[in-house]
């Protein structure tokens, strides 16, 4: 008889509305930063922000989201888009030493048919993965397993952010 494994926090996920009337991209940057910790925003500055991925793909799965408020690359302002990506650098170099990570997948989902949840606002997905990170969970029983909770990879990785301008309080 097969046990069944248990991930209640999913349901958070499916029966969440999907049409959400305001962007989270644009407005939990924008909240007090007495906020962000709750809101999972690790950092936010004049052009960009980092935050968690509340349904990650694996334990400190990172979104870097330009302030303005675009779905595709070409209508970022040329300061925008060069701030964006250096940002980007300087979160997979932090995220990397914070967590040990082996490598990263950093990728943009452009488009919902690309897979994006948040299609209307461009954002970049860090991601760190270690040699035998993946196994049969996600690919037979279509379950992830995650071994630390938001909140504890929120504090894992606030010190390596906490020298950038924008950081938000513990």
């Amino acid at each position: 008889m097969r046990s069944p494994l248990w991930a209640p926090w999913r349901m958070e996920y499916l029966l969440a509305n999907k049409d959400r009337p305001r962007c989270i991209f644009c407005d939990y940057p924008a909240e007090p930063s007495s906020n962000h910790r709750e809101r999972l925003v690790l950092l936010a500055n004049e052009h960009g922000a980092v935050l968690l991925n509340r349904y990650p793909f694996a334990s400190g799965h990172l979104l870097v989201v330009p302030r303005a408020h675009v779905a595709r690359l070409e209508e970022l302002e040329d300061d925008a888009y060069d701030a964006l990506f250096r940002l980007v650098r300087e979160t997979q170099k932090r995220l990397k030493n914070a967590v040990g990570a082996q490598a990263l997948n950093i990728g943009i989902n452009l488009g919902e048919a690309a897979g994006a949840g948040i299609a209307e606002h461009l954002h970049v997905h860090i991601v760190p993965r270690w040699a035998g990170d993946t196994n049969f969970m996600p690919v037979i029983a279509d379950v992830r397993v995650m071994p630390q909770y938001l909140d504890e990879t929120y504090r894992r990785l606030h010190p390596h952010f906490a020298d950038l301008p924008g950081i938000s309080p513990l």
